[in-house]
């Protein structure tokens, strides 16, 4: 490894998630060994590694739909594993790549189901709960399909939706995968912008798998590298994005890998 947070001193008063020895895979046949790593409140982490690496598997951990082989996920000194359902529910929110199943639903009605965690079983919601609503949708520019049938619009125009669903449930910590998948580059842009400022103005911890390896070193605070049954390598993205590592990641034994990728994304606040 490049760098990995095991070399460091792991504890629960440094870091807001702790992956402690954690082995993921199906069905009990580890695909994802050993990974000890720290995050911190309010960090950028993106996944990166080639297609059927374990990205996706790694992030289904984190989120409970895949229970560990090995090791626990320690979230604020608790055990995530064992967090009720809607306790976890006011800590995380989850944008994964599961299509949405969203019969006669429009897509403020989606939204609007980020509140269910605060609402109740009836599902009721408040004028703040509408607020909240109403400002998720602002922030992903979605107001002009907000009256729509979630169905009838694009993939593209989904994924605002779903991010939008998201924020509105107000979490410590946002997972995705592929956030960037179906959107032009406008999009890919005004997304990631919209991510840095979260993590920077509310403390949103950020853990997202990404393709586009340009995005992902300008937007992110630490790189997870991938790669056959292991974190191949972890650290800022100047550690990370050197030739050598990801000549070996990415198995591109004489291509020249150009490290200066940081002027595509336009700055967001507090981005240096």
């Amino acid at each position: 490894m490049a760098m990995t947070n095991s070399e460091e001193q792991i504890s629960e008063n440094t870091y807001h998630i702790i992956l402690n020895d954690l082995t993921v895979g199906y069905d009990g046949v580890p695909l994802i060994r050993d990974m000890q790593i720290g995050i911190r409140k309010g960090e950028i982490v993106s996944l990166i590694g080639p297609n059927g690496s374990g990205k996706s598997t790694v992030l289904k951990s984190l989120v409970r739909q895949l229970p560990p082989v090995a090791g626990t996920i320690c979230l604020s000194g608790k055990d995530l594993i064992k967090m009720p359902e809607a306790a976890l529910a006011k800590h995380m929110a989850v944008v994964l790549t599961d299509r949405v199943r969203a019969e006669l639903m429009t897509c403020y009605d989606i939204v609007a189901t980020g509140r269910y965690p605060y609402t109740g079983r009836f599902g009721k919601l408040t004028p703040e709960d509408e607020e909240k609503v109403e400002e998720a949708i602002r922030l992903v520019h979605a107001e002009e399909i907000g009256k729509r049938n979630f169905n009838a619009i694009s993939d593209g125009q989904k994924q605002r939706v779903l991010l939008a669903r998201a924020i509105a449930q107000e979490p410590e910590i946002l997972i995705l995968d592929e956030p960037t998948s179906y959107l032009d580059m406008r999009y890919k842009l005004e997304l990631l912008t919209i991510l840095k400022r979260l993590s920077r103005e509310r403390s949103m911890t950020v853990i997202m798998s990404l393709h586009e390896i340009d995005l992902a070193q300008r937007i992110s605070d630490k790189i997870l590298c991938i790669r056959e049954e292991h974190t191949f390598a972890y650290g800022t993205p100047d550690e990370i994005f050197r030739g050598d590592i990801l000549r070996e990641l990415y198995g591109l034994d004489s291509a020249f890998i150009d490290p200066c990728f940081r002027d595509y994304l336009p700055a967001g606040p507090g981005s240096g």
